[in-house]
């Protein structure tokens, strides 16, 4: 069974403006604990390069676009580990809602037959990393709609 972390929240900001600090990856350093740097076309296929806060040295991640549905759903992938070791799925998505809010949900799963070590080993801070993210994300795009 795999590893999953899924979060959602009720954002008092418009869908353009939440899917715009998501995709405002040159400003992520200044809101996101968990990615603080992150770049990417978008078109899947192509990469995209983060700096990951999982301990008190940042890493290099590269993963790889999958699907991208501009203003609606971005998701992406590790490449997956030989045979069958390890796989990702981490995907963002946002629904409007009514009275100019918006619904985020941040899905993340890991699965293979070694995803119980990595689980073991940062689990909880991967908890850690896509909660401060999502709230990261709530406050960002409710403070510009503010502005």
């Amino acid at each position: 069974m795999a590893f999953v972390i899924d979060l959602a929240v009720d954002i008092n900001a418009p869908t353009e403006l939440v899917w715009q600090v998501i995709t405002d990856f040159p400003r992520y350093g200044e809101w996101n604990p968990f990615v603080s740097e992150c770049h990417s076309s978008l078109v899947p296929g192509e990469p995209i390069d983060m700096l990951v806060h999982l301990s008190d040295s940042p890493r290099k991640q590269r993963e790889w676009i999958r699907s991208h549905t501009p203003g609606h759903e971005l998701s992406y992938s590790m490449k997956p580990v030989p045979p069958g070791a390890l796989h990702s799925l981490r995907s963002h998505t946002v629904t409007p809602l009514a009275d100019n809010r918006t619904r985020y949900e941040s899905h993340f799963e890991l699965a293979g037959w070694l995803h119980p070590v990595v689980v073991a080993l940062l689990g909880k801070k991967l908890r850690h990393g896509f909660a401060g993210m999502t709230d990261g994300i709530q406050k960002q795009a409710e403070s510009l709609r503010g502005s």
